[in-house]
């Protein structure tokens, strides 16, 4: 269950080499995180009741104006008890991997600003949306 988001690439995203920017990729990731949040949980839950505890980047290609656009893809791969892990990657409209990722999102109790453990109907949205063999 893999969620595929194209995100323009923005004159603004390039640097002073004419290649986007390191910290922008991390706001690629973030949009289509953001996306597939909102999609995963539907009506089971607030999506902004989730916040980012880690992302790793590794980065393989650069992007320069001339790639036009990003797919970024995301693809849930394990549930924890308030935790959920993220596989994400950044690919030209071409196919050419871009950069890899893995990002986890901490379920927060907003009243307190604490991590929480997911509700069962939380837990059962998403684990329709794991892939076989991957982790619940």
């Amino acid at each position: 269950m893999t969620h595929e988001k194209r995100i323009e690439i923005r004159w603004r995203d390039l640097d002073a080499y004419r290649h986007v920017n390191n910290a922008v990729y991390a706001t690629y990731l973030e949009e289509g995180r953001d996306e597939w949040m909102v999609r995963a949980l539907g009506d089971a839950g607030d999506p902004w009741d989730y916040v980012l505890a880690r992302v790793a980047i590794d980065f393989r290609r650069e992007l320069t104006q001339e790639d036009d656009a990003v797919l970024v893809r995301i693809r849930l791969t394990r549930i924890g008890t308030s935790s959920l892990t993220l596989r994400e990657e950044i690919v030209t409209v071409d196919g050419s991997l871009s950069a890899e990722a893995e990002a986890v999102l901490v379920a927060r109790d907003p009243e307190t600003g604490r991590s929480r453990p997911l509700t069962d109907v939380e837990r059962g949205v998403l684990a329709a949306r794991l892939e076989p063999g991957d982790g619940a």
